[in-house]
């Protein structure tokens, strides 16, 4: 009897360490996925873009970069700034998914759907893919929370 009382002892230590312990384990990812929902944000320059600042409030994803051109003239090549601020609707899937689409389309690609999948976080920011429509394009990038 005593050796049955033992067994039942170690059997629900067991289980509530192994409880306790695979909860303190968990990182919480889902939560730190979601300050990433709302705030200002920043991307790093890229090819023939500034860096873009992105604000994020309820359902509106604002954006505002500057795009670099070059105009080649008679006296020489110059490069041409051109500021954008483009405003998206952005709806979540879940914490790691989200799909962006414009909201005054300016061509027919803008009318396509930006699909984005979160894929590792930091402290400070997420990278991630973006796949435009049903394209096979896709960039990756990093975004920098700021506010």
């Amino acid at each position: 009897m005593k050796n049955k009382y033992n067994y039942k002892k170690i059997s629900f230590f067991v289980s509530f360490f192994g409880v306790l312990f695979l909860s303190s384990c968990s990182s919480g990812k889902n939560d730190e996925a979601a300050r990433f929902r709302i705030g200002v944000f920043e991307i790093p320059a890229g090819k023939g873009y500034s860096k873009t600042i992105v604000t994020r409030i309820d359902s509106i994803q604002i954006e505002e970069y500057t795009k670099y051109t070059k105009i080649s003239t008679d006296s020489g090549v110059f490069r041409q700034e051109i500021k954008n601020i483009d405003t998206l609707y952005i709806t979540w899937k879940n914490n790691f998914f989200y799909t962006l689409k414009m909201k005054s389309p300016k061509n027919e690609l803008d009318n396509d759907p930006i699909f984005v999948q979160i894929n590792k976080l930091s402290d400070i920011s997420y990278d991630f893919t973006a796949k435009i429509g049903f394209s096979e394009f896709k960039q990756k990038g990093t975004v920098y929370k700021t506010q």
